[in-house]
């Protein structure tokens, strides 16, 4: 039973995508594996390794050809939050993949100015892109954010802060949630901005977290900065459904991050209970680790089946979008649940050294919060998928 390598299912993976797993992983197993120890402590991982990255056709993966992306389906992006898992460490999947929610609205609602200047330095790993929604007091609730951009000529003049910044410390260009007309209440008078990082103003402060040590958290504090209408995405006052359609691709892509972290703790504690010697037989025969063993299992392959059938009806159009909002909901807030589950149980089951730094486990069960808040709790996600089917 090695979950890892369990054999792809060529009903959503091609000859095609192995061929990039293989790549992928590979790179991951040379590049990152090695050093996430080191990274972790040091609590930032090397800026090379965006370009490096890039190289490897990785950041600009799913991008148009004419902005320096590959163009890819929905299953190429599952591989990357799969194979990324592999290296337990969902700091650098974080960081480094910042740009996967920072770029689409400007792709998606962005003058071809705009994106011409952004996306492809960004796709190219010669500069950072980062999203900023979520604020102090509000969460990821974008229908009651406060930071303010009042238009004064040709410019927006931002005042605000956001927290819980992914690249918050690095970002070149940070898509910010800002609203523009404060005389109407809740998602209307919402737009997006493009927030150079060195604009005046702007000052980021790093945060300390109980786990992702090594990616680049921030906290920002906008004052009086000047940005240019021209960074304006999209339409004035109409940004609320951008970023609703962002926050869905995130979850899938977290639900898939999960199932492939929780796989990495059920090999490590199969790996380990197998060589574990206890009154002369290994720890794995014994009937309550086997158990345990299968419990992760199950719920792994349970979460993994939900992941891969709404990433298929997404590409396929097969249900209506309502359908779609809280399918994506309850899969982040499946995978999530097994990822809690084989982290606690990895960690049970690997006893002292599942305490130890260095092991895999330790580190992502340091992580599970993160994965299980990010993108939106699973209250809040419940919520949604509950309202979004008319219950």
């Amino acid at each position: 039973m090695e979950f890892l390598d369990a054999p792809p299912q060529p009903h959503y993976f091609t000859p095609e995508h192995e061929q990039f797993r293989a790549g992928l992983r590979a790179f991951i197993a040379r590049e990152i594996t090695p050093f996430v120890d080191e990274w972790d402590e040091a609590e930032t991982f090397p800026r090379a390794l965006y370009e490096r990255a890039a190289e490897l056709g990785v950041q600009g993966l799913g991008y148009p050809e004419a902005y320096g992306g590959t163009p890819a389906d929905l299953f190429h992006q599952l591989i990357v939050a799969e194979e990324f898992a592999r290296c337990a460490c969902g700091g650098v999947s974080a960081s480094l993949n910042s740009h996967s929610i920072a770029l689409p609205p400007i792709l998606k609602a962005g003058s071809e100015a705009i994106r011409q200047r952004v996306i492809p330095p960004v796709l190219a790993g010669r500069r950072i892109a980062a999203l900023a929604v979520t604020e102090p007091g509000g969460g990821s609730d974008v229908a009651h954010l406060r930071t303010r951009a009042v238009r004064d000529g040709d410019h927006y003049v931002v005042d605000g802060e956001k927290t819980f910044i992914t690249s918050g410390m690095r970002a070149d260009f940070i898509t910010t949630a800002v609203r523009t007309d404060p005389s109407v209440p809740g998602a209307e008078g919402i737009s997006v901005l493009v927030i150079d990082g060195d604009t005046p103003g702007l000052t980021r402060t790093a945060l300390r977290k109980m786990g992702w040590w090594c990616s680049d958290t921030a906290h920002l504090r906008f004052d009086g900065c000047r940005v240019p209408v021209a960074n304006l995405v999209g339409e004035e006052h109409r940004g609320f459904r951008v970023f609703m359609d962002n926050f869905n691709s995130e979850r899938l892509f977290m639900a898939a991050q999960a199932c492939g972290l929780a796989g990495v703790c059920l090999q490590e504690a199969l790996d380990w209970t197998r060589q574990r010697q206890v009154s002369g037989s290994a720890l794995s025969q014994r009937q309550v680790v086997r158990h345990k063993l299968m419990d992760m299992t199950v719920r792994i392959d349970a979460a993994r089946a939900l992941v891969y059938d709404l990433a298929w009806r997404i590409q396929h159009a097969q249900a209506r979008p309502a359908q779609l909002v809280a399918r994506a909901c309850l899969a982040k807030v499946q995978a999530t649940q097994a990822l809690q589950f084989c982290a606690d149980q990895a960690v049970q089951l690997l006893g002292g050294m599942g305490f130890m730094r260095g092991t895999k486990s330790e580190r992502i069960y340091r992580e599970v919060k993160v994965m299980m808040i990010g993108g939106g709790s699973e209250e809040v996600l419940k919520d949604l998928a509950a309202r979004q089917l008319g219950v």
